[in-house]
């Protein structure tokens, strides 16, 4: 009987982030009785009701548990959303993390600003090449996707072939002329055989192939043309370097500057020609304080802040509040990108900013200046018929994807008892036998406020609250031996009403809680949390009574 594999999922199914998952088998003759392999560790953005949180995270419960156990982290590429979380794990556990030299370098950066370079080994490795990570054999396949250098996993395992096809599409004519590796996984398919593919699902409910990343190129070209005599300002992802190599291209040929705005930006470009990734000649870049030495239709700006993310160089530069460049009539903005899901609010909000500067904007609502960098169907597809996987599980995406891909899977031939849809928490194990959920660990949301950790569902339900019914503060002081109210009650209110437009409220609010107070001094009450206790029934009756809203009760009951 050959060792069977576990895999836990920690983080990317029923979701557009936080990709986390481990695999899990015994290790004989290894210095621990088993040994975990993990395939990135992602973090998400917070929804708009996630009030004051950053981030969002994995739940690390189940990995300090098997710190011990933990051999190595593989990274299928630079995108945050899979290597966002490191930093944070690297502040409780030790481990190497491997990776193409591109997705090190993007992943390089947080560790390094967090001072966590110390706690990790940053392994490169090349296409096509196989390592030993602890007891795994784990294979690294070229794949195309909006970041360069992007691997599928395969880990052969005593098990089989365990497939990880990482976030990618099939752009036959891709930027830096890197395809997908078809033709190894074919080879796998057809001689050891891929018993198990975990496989991208975000645009599986999307019907054809996905457009080339090439194809925006020539978009841009054509808008560089016809914004000739104009500034123009381009925001991307600061990760997206074959947008960035294509933007540079098109800025090159119309005879523009280049200068980059924000700091990732600057720091990835950087990044990108140190690793040959982009090829930009320093005669075309300048420093972005310098561009006003030349005439607008000569510069060309890259900047951050694609997603509206409020204090990003393009959320700045709408609200005029840019440290370098204050923007007008004589500019064109444009957004190569589509919003993340959540997002849309953020982004709207910078266009409307924009076009009241006098701005002229472009967005892929109005020109193809973006590709999406996952595949649709028609590519899963063909995914699924050069690899025929004996068992099938989809991950990365929202449950309506996952669901949309497990049909691409049983129409392409993989029986329909050997699709298996998971979420987070599920610990499956792939035996002789077969796949079979062996139990669930936990998965839930860490979510980062400042520090990691000290916000809960308890703290984020009282933001909620206070965000949408606000507070009412009651405030009385009682003499416990006497039995009387010495002061108060004082209310004080946040977001329920405007105290001075409501005073006959308030004072109406107040003379309720007393006789309430009053009534349960008089019936022999001494303990203080039972009055406040009677404080909070009191005024929230009222409240609710008179206003129809539900704020938050905050009594406060001092003894003299």
């Amino acid at each position: 009987m050959a060792t069977p594999v576990r895999i836990v999922f920690l983080g990317g199914l029923g979701e557009i982030g936080r990709n986390c998952m481990a695999l899990q088998m015994d290790w004989p003759g290894g210095p621990q009785p088993s040994a975990i392999l993990l395939i990135d560790v992602g973090l998400m953005f917070p929804d708009a009701d996630m009030h004051g949180i950053d981030l969002v995270l994995p739940d690390f419960t189940w990995l300090r548990e098997h710190a011990d156990e933990i051999v190595g982290v593989v990274a299928t590429h630079g995108h945050e959303d899979h290597v966002g979380g490191l930093q944070y794990l690297l502040r409780e556990l030790s481990f190497p993390v491997y990776g193409s030299p591109i997705t090190l370098g993007l992943a390089r950066n947080r560790i390094e600003e967090a001072g966590l370079l110390g706690k990790t080994e940053l392994i490169p490795v090349a296409d096509g090449e196989r390592r030993m990570v602890g007891p795994f054999d784990v294979e690294f396949i070229p794949v195309t996707h909006s970041v360069p250098h992007a691997h599928a996993i395969a880990i052969h395992t005593p098990q089989g072939v365990i497939l990880h096809s990482g976030d990618f599409k099939l752009d036959l004519t891709p930027v830096d002329g890197r395809r997908t590796d078809l033709a190894r996984l074919g080879a796998i398919a057809s001689t050891e055989g891929i018993r198990l593919l975990m496989a991208d699902s975000t645009n599986a409910e999307e019907h054809g192939h996905a457009p080339s990343e090439t194809s925006v190129g020539a978009v841009l070209r054509s808008l560089f043309s016809q914004h000739s005599g104009r500034r123009i300002v381009t925001a991307s992802f600061a990760s997206h370097l074959h947008r960035i190599q294509q933007i540079c291209d098109a800025a090159v040929a119309a005879g523009r500057k280049v200068a980059t705005l924000g700091l990732s930006m600057k720091k990835n470009v950087r990044l990108g020609m140190d690793l040959g990734v982009l090829n930009i000649p320093e005669s075309a870049l300048v420093d972005i304080e310098d561009i006003d030495r030349y005439p607008p239709g000569e510069v060309c700006v890259i900047s951050t802040g694609s997603q509206g993310e409020p204090m990003s160089a393009l959320a700045l530069l709408a609200r005029g509040e840019n440290k370098w460049v204050k923007v007008g009539d004589h500019d064109t903005v444009i957004l190569s990108s589509h919003a993340i899901p959540g997002n849309e609010g953020n982004v709207n909000r910078v266009i409307d900013g924009l076009l009241r500067a006098g701005v002229e904007v472009v967005h892929s609502g109005v020109a193809d200046v973006h590709a999406t960098g996952h595949a649709q169907a028609d590519e899963i597809k063909t995914y699924l018929s050069i690899t025929k996987p004996q068992w099938f599980v989809p991950i990365h995406g929202e449950y309506r994807h996952m669901v949309a891909n497990a049909k691409l899977g049983q129409l392409m031939g993989v029986p329909r008892d050997h699709v298996v849809l998971c979420e987070d928490g599920d610990m499956i194990e792939l035996r002789d036998d077969g796949l079979e959920l062996i139990g669930r660990v936990p998965a839930g949301y860490l979510y980062v406020d400042g520090i990691v950790g000290d916000v809960g569902q308890g703290v984020l339900r009282d933001r909620r609250v206070l965000a949408e019914e606000g507070v009412v503060v009651v405030v009385v002081t009682v003499d416990i031996e006497t039995g009387k109210v010495l002061t108060g009650p004082e209310i004080i209110t946040r977001g329920w009403v405007y105290a001075p437009e409501a005073e006959d409220l308030l004072d109406e609010a107040c003379d309720r809680v007393a006789d309430t107070v009053e009534r349960a001094l008089s019936s022999g009450v001494r303990d203080v949390e039972s009055l406040e206790r009677d404080v909070r029934r009191a005024a929230g009756k009222f409240v609710n009574e008179r206003t129809k809203r539900r704020p938050m009760i905050v009594p406060v009951v001092m003894e003299a």
